[in-house]
């Protein structure tokens, strides 16, 4: 997709929404990328990994020389399809089908990664959900709980069961967004735990320094994934507000966890990485 699109069709669909329903389909990987032994025999599990920037952090994991474990909700055949181009890659890649919103699933997945590939290197938090209000009023405590519960509870299960196995140089990447930093009057719950990923990020840097465990952030903008049709109304106008006047590709962002993930980022953490199509963030 050398030719970015500055519209999309009208469509919507349900959550957490399929990839393999969304035309145009999203860009995975740019042409011309080039793997050069990154993360060679690495394992990177990644939460919402099935579609969407997740699919696109594992086909890069995988072309760099990484095994992956994708952990996902319940869209199988979007799992498999990016099952398959993890092995076309050369590497393995392990499906683990759950909700993460329940502890002991994010238990079972971080040990069965484990189990299956003896090691873990890299662990990417990537899943999560958003729902439109257009006031508080309608914020639903069991929403407020649902999203919470979605997008950054796990982050923190999912990391206190794998810390015991992750080694010296091993890296977190967790995803926030642009709207932590400037917010979003229709996404008020789901802005609210971006933040607190940014949060949590920093403070686990800290916490996890002395170990030499790496931990940073990456903060997408408006990014063409299966969330955006499952989530707004109307996709014509989605991206075009940005600087670059376009939403962005998961391809143009899976190569900022690339740095994060491997050596190239070795005297980094503690910090997020914006790609956002040109919109200036404070810190």
């Amino acid at each position: 997709m050398d030719n970015k699109p500055d519209k999309f069709p009208e469509q919507s669909q349900s959550q957490p929404g399929k990839e393999h329903q969304m035309h145009p389909q999203p860009e995975i990987i740019q042409k011309g990328y080039r793997g050069s032994g990154k993360l060679e025999d690495k394992v990177a599990l990644i939460t919402g990994g099935d579609s969407g920037i997740g699919r696109s952090i594992a086909v890069h994991f995988a072309r760099e020389g990484a095994n992956v474990c994708i952990v996902y909700l319940e869209e199988d055949k979007d799992a498999m399809m990016t099952k398959e181009l993890v092995e076309k890659e050369g590497r393995e890649c392990l499906l683990i089908r759950g909700n993460l919103i329940e502890e002991k699933f994010c238990i079972e997945a971080v040990r069965h990664c484990i189990s299956t590939f003896n090691r873990l290197d890299v662990i990417v938090n990537n899943a999560a959900k958003q729902f439109t209000k257009s006031s508080i009023s309608e914020i639903s405590f069991k929403q407020l709980q649902e999203t919470f519960g979605v997008n950054i509870f796990p982050y923190f299960s999912v990391v206190k069961e794998a810390l015991p196995h992750l080694k010296e140089g091993a890296s977190i990447i967790n995803t926030t967004s642009v709207t932590a930093y400037r917010g979003s009057e229709h996404l008020l719950d789901y802005a609210s735990t971006k933040g607190a990923i940014v949060s949590f990020t920093r403070a686990l840097s800290k916490m996890l320094a002395e170990k030499n465990i790496r931990v940073n952030g990456v903060a997408p903008g408006p990014i063409w994934t299966p969330l955006i049709p499952a989530t707004f109304d109307s996709v014509k106008e989605f991206g075009q507000h940005t600087p670059l006047g376009r939403a962005g590709q998961p391809s143009e962002v899976a190569p900022a966890y690339v740095f994060l993930a491997c050596r190239d980022s070795s005297y980094v953490t503690g910090q997020i990485i914006h790609v956002n199509g040109g919109e200036l963030i404070g810190s």
